[in-house]
């Protein structure tokens, strides 16, 4: 974990980098593909995602050096050969388990965060799950385990296949010619985004485009059909931990409402979004219809409350930005509990900007919990790593919050 902390050090500034050109040539072309708070509720995914990942938080039930153990075959060298073959494993494991979550129910939860933004640029790439908490995809890397691809390359390579689906979240690239045929290109991906009835749960690949069209799930953007981007049971909130656990809390209400033993049961393996009938008669849920006159959510802020946002968002990377250059100093503890305080902020901060009755008594209790966390358990980590100045900037961070949540429960009517 140590290692994947230091590389995201490198990759972040580098994804700002290119989304900042993006929003830049949006601006001057006059097609601006970003909303405020969809970009600020996209980074935080991208916030808690990194945070589970550094902290490992993931239930392995058959790892990947069990299989390799048990039915390796062939052993294939250290060379070039090795990680191109390895690549393409990766690959070909990552459409199926992409797959999976596409078409069955609970399977949905994992994935549904990546979907839920109704735009569609580099931003919208970050929106990575945290409930997929249940890992099981070495299952689908058994051609690897056969030809011996060692744990080692596969965790190297894993990082880099993610982060390589990264650039092709835009809508400024047009089709690439031949191209179309080998690889993932931002035209099938603004398919495989889009809630159009021709568009859903196409285009699954990750980087090579052939399994799709080996496979029969491959679909060309059309001009005709322009791609309508979202999840068509709206998520219609900014906060990246509601939207990751929305539609399985959904499931649990439709298992416990209904009166059928066999649909509490099977309910979680049926198709995605499959619904008893008794509840959906009892319980109708908002599904979008008419595609191309739906209203986005957007409550409407003014150019003070972005400011607060933006403060938000960036003290709480400044944050994130301390726990993953420390990694390594930190103990284990305090890794797990920094984390939950930054897990709760993300969580906080953007409710507040739902505008939830709630939000403001539960931002000014998570800042004073993590004051006294900050001054007791926690002050002599941060001592012993020569931050000092950062401590000071934390402390400070929570206590403004303090005085943020009373301004918005004197100004605001909250819902």
């Amino acid at each position: 974990m140590d290692t994947y902390a230091s590389l995201l050090l490198w990759v972040i500034p580098g994804f700002m980098v290119l989304m900042t050109v993006e929003i830049l040539y949006g601006h001057v072309i006059g097609k601006q593909t970003y909303s405020f708070m969809d970009t600020i509720s996209s980074l935080s995914s991208g916030m808690t995602n990194t945070l589970k990942n550094s902290l490992g938080l993931v239930l392995i039930i058959l790892p990947y050096p069990y299989i390799l153990n048990s039915i390796e075959l062939v052993s294939l060298e250290s060379s070039l050969t090795l990680y191109v073959v390895a690549f393409v494993c990766i690959d070909f494991a990552s459409y199926w388990n992409h797959r999976l979550n596409h078409k069955i129910n609970i399977f949905w939860n994992r994935h549904v965060i990546h979907h839920s933004s109704e735009e569609f640029n580099l931003a919208c790439a970050l929106r990575q799950s945290i409930s997929a908490w249940i890992g099981f995809g070495a299952l689908f890397l058994i051609p690897a385990a056969i030809l011996g691809v060692s744990p080692k390359v596969i965790s190297l390579l894993v990082p880099l296949h993610l982060f390589a689906q990264f650039w092709y979240h835009t809508q400024h690239i047009g089709k690439l010619g031949f191209l179309e045929y080998i690889i993932v290109t931002p035209s099938q991906h603004r398919v495989h985004h889009a809630i159009n009835p021709i568009y859903i749960d196409k285009n699954l690949s990750g980087i090579f485009c052939v399994w799709d069209r080996i496979f029969g799930t491959f679909q060309e953007e059309l001009d005709e059909e322009p791609p309508v981007y979202g999840v068509l049971k709206p998520v219609k909130t900014w906060n990246p931990i509601l939207i990751n656990w929305q539609h399985a809390f959904n499931v649990i209400q439709d298992a416990y409402n209904s009166k059928s033993f066999v649909d509490k049961l099977r309910i979680w393996f049926m198709p995605t979004g499959w619904r008893p009938n008794d509840v959906i008669e009892k319980f109708p849920r908002a599904i979008t219809v008419d595609i191309k006159n739906r209203i986005k959510y957007g409550p409407k802020y003014s150019s003070f409350l972005k400011l607060v946002a933006l403060f938000h968002f960036i003290s709480i990377n400044f944050l994130l930005l301390f726990f993953l250059q420390n990694f390594s100093d930190l103990t284990t503890s305090f890794k797990l509990i920094y984390g939950l305080i930054i897990f709760v902020s993300i969580f906080g901060f953007t409710s507040l900007f739902d505008f939830y009755s709630w939000a403001p008594n539960f931002e000014i209790l998570r800042s004073v919990f993590a004051i006294f966390l900050l001054s007791t358990s926690l002050s002599s980590q941060f001592l012993s790593t020569d931050s000092y100045i950062s401590y000071i900037f934390i402390l400070s961070y929570f206590s403004l919050t303090i005085l943020i949540a009373i301004f918005f429960k004197g100004e605001f009517k909250l819902h």
